[in-house]
């Protein structure tokens, strides 16, 4: 309540219109008129969110008259909508976009949920991904599974508690159930699904060629002279994993190599299990004379490792991987690899999730194939 500046009641001081952009009041008791300027309320310290509500009340305005300052409506003097403008400046106030697209039916924002951030291959993702998002007018919620199934399906009710207008999602390696995915697809949330993928739902899928990329791995493994090659393959129920087992598999059967599953293993991708691995591998009467790994980084840890055990490569064991990235070239030897091209994985998989979300169809149904490339290194090439 204002105090009169003349007789310093406040019982009878009453509101009377704006004069050079400050609330005017009028004292009924001796019926002086004043203006805050003779009895302002202090500024408040900038707040980490300065809110609508907060700049009403320091001006002594309607929130609706802050609303229309703000908005640059007509229907408010200039002088008001100047003195509302240099206020909300002073107190670094922002608008909120996330009301304000809610009230829309949307909040400019998607979520993104991978299993593990520091992996070079979802880093890559992830730029393709901003960096349409951002084209887009979109923010980016990145949350990280860490491979596991609970986080996964944590992460996905914080990112709805968000009210994110899409989803982009590649599954942890224990995610087997996938009920809370079809719910939301069945209520009708645009999905993309990438890497990872669910073919229990008919979203949209980003796949890279992991059979051909296998196949082409081992096939160049037996070009070189390699007869009896090992795969280090993933768990058993990614879909990545069952893939690429196809075409090690396929490429060992074209070219007629035994098929021998003491060489094939599967694990998590940890360096522990691939160390293990080629220990295990050792030990056979005849130990494999070459090595595929799904996954690149076991295979730079393997040629790490045979290196230590005075292994050499690529002359007595040579070694490919699945996935590429700056360690695999300066590993010495450098890795042999089939590259996925990561950004473009990212940024078709966002450019789909935006359609989606355009046409209001989240039923809309897109399988795209991420053509990759063999890159041919030295740990391989035994005829070198």
């Amino acid at each position: 309540m204002e105090i009169c500046p003349k007789c310093s009641t406040n019982h009878f001081v009453i509101r009377a219109g704006m004069i050079r952009g400050k609330v005017r009041y009028q004292c009924k008791s001796c019926q002086v008129h004043f203006t805050q300027e003779q009895s302002a309320k202090p500024i408040p310290q900038k707040q980490i969110h300065t809110t609508i509500k907060d700049i009403a009340n320091i001006m002594g305005v309607s929130i609706a008259t802050v609303s229309r300052a703000l908005n640059n409506k007509p229907d408010i003097s200039p002088k008001t909508r100047e003195a509302i403008q240099k206020l909300a400046l002073e107190l670094d106030y922002n608008p909120n976009l996330f009301a304000k697209g809610f009230q829309r039916g949307e909040t400019k924002t998607i979520g993104v949920v991978i299993p593990n951030i520091k992996r070079p291959f979802f880093a890559g993702v992830l730029s393709g991904i901003q960096e349409v998002a951002n084209e887009r007018g979109y923010r980016v919620m990145i949350c990280q599974s860490n491979e596991s199934y609970e986080a996964e399906i944590s992460n996905i009710q914080g990112l709805l508690a968000s009210h994110v207008d899409g989803l982009l999602i590649s599954h942890s390696k224990e995610t087997t159930r996938f009920n809370q995915i079809k719910n939301l697809f069945e209520k009708g949330l645009p999905m993309v699904h990438f890497d990872r993928i669910c073919t229990e739902v008919d979203t949209p899928k980003i796949r890279q060629e992991d059979f051909e990329g296998a196949f082409q791995l081992v096939e160049h493994l037996i070009q070189q002279g390699y007869q009896r090659i090992a795969i280090l393959a993933g768990p058993p129920e990614l879909l990545i994993s069952q893939k690429r087992k196809e075409g090690y598999l396929h490429a060992l059967e074209k070219y007629g190599l035994v098929i021998q599953k003491d060489y094939m293993v599967h694990g998590d991708f940890s360096k522990e299990f691939a160390l293990a691995s080629l220990d295990k591998w050792l030990q056979l009467p005849e130990p494999p004379d070459a090595i595929f790994a799904i996954h690149y980084l076991n295979a730079v840890e393997i040629i790490q490792y045979a290196k230590k055990l005075g292994i050499a490569i690529p002359k007595q064991l040579g070694i490919v991987g699945f996935g590429d990235e700056y360690l695999a070239e300066i590993v010495d030897p450098p890795l042999t690899v089939f590259h996925l091209f990561p950004q473009k994985v990212g940024e078709i998989a966002a450019g789909l999730l935006f359609d989606v979300i355009s046409s209001k169809d989240s039923t809309r149904q897109a399988d795209v194939l991420v053509q990759g490339q063999l890159i041919i290194r030295k740990s391989s090439l035994k005829k070198a």
